[in-house]
């Protein structure tokens, strides 16, 4: 537990924060060291709720606030008034986190906080994050990554914890659903949301419905793969999101894999 002892060193020296909290693995996690090192007045979890933010999320996020006990304040953005994000360039992820880094700035100023806090961890410097300019721009600071804790380190800490969010599916903004250059739209997000939401009520936990215009390219864990050999399943699943508008639903026989759209930039 060394790196949790320093994690929370580094959250002490920081005295008061604004936690940047999507309800998701680790997020929470972040969530529960900060309040662990610090009084409950010195924490505030905040949640920027978008189109791009499913209400399953919101509603997680919200339970494990309550849960913990600790301040919590729902924030409004809108990234599809940003041409700049609709366009879904390969910096999109930019756009989005500086709406809400800018916002948290002003939380932060107004309340007398002395850090705005992300939940990227020692794992995120291997993948393409754009949005790390962002965090630059507003000295927005990554404990978990300071600390060099990485997301199974997060897990095995949050069962030691017993944190319901250990096992809990990896979470990711709805627009990371599109291949850079396809425009993002208020209808096709919910589309989205709506085919990920009908695949997890057929016992698969971790999905990823990737758009590819008319085309629906389905992530599923390896392991879960099998369940679409069962033909009534398999129809089902066909059926409904052919009734959310997509005309061919496809099957990665990868698998679900963090960021597989940023594949095509290597």
């Amino acid at each position: 537990m060394d790196k949790v002892k320093k994690l929370k060193d580094i959250l002490r020296k920081m005295s008061r924060v604004a936690v940047a909290f999507s309800g998701g693995v680790d997020s929470s996690f972040l969530l529960k060291m900060a309040k662990d090192a610090l009084s409950d007045e010195n924490v505030l979890a905040v949640t920027a709720v978008s189109e791009t933010y499913t209400g399953s999320e919101l509603r997680q996020a919200k339970r494990f606030a309550k849960d913990l006990g600790v301040r919590h304040k729902i924030i409004y953005t809108n990234e599809l008034k940003d041409r700049n994000f609709t366009k879904n360039p390969v910096n999109r992820c930019y756009y989005c986190k500086k709406e809400l880094f800018k916002e948290m700035d002003g939380i932060k100023k107004e309340n007398g906080f002395n850090y705005v806090l992300d939940a990227s961890n020692a794992d995120d410097v291997k993948d393409y994050r754009p949005g790390s300019k962002a965090k630059k721009e507003f000295k927005v600071r990554s404990p978990l990554m300071e600390a060099g804790i990485s997301k199974d380190e997060i897990r095995k800490f949050s069962r030691r914890l017993k944190l319901n969010t250990a096992d809990m599916p990896s979470m990711a903004c709805l627009a990371s659903r599109f291949p850079y250059g396809e425009k993002i739209n208020g209808k096709a997000l919910r589309k989205i949301e709506a085919a990920e939401e009908f695949i997890k009520k057929q016992g698969i936990s971790q999905v990823r419905v990737r758009c590819h215009g008319n085309i629906a390219r389905v992530e599923v864990e390896k392991r879960d793969i099998k369940i679409f050999v069962n033909n009534r399943i398999c129809d089902k699943i066909t059926k409904r999101l052919r009734q959310l508008g997509f005309k061919y639903i496809t099957l990665d026989l990868e698998g679900y894999r963090t960021g597989s759209l940023n594949e095509v930039l290597k």
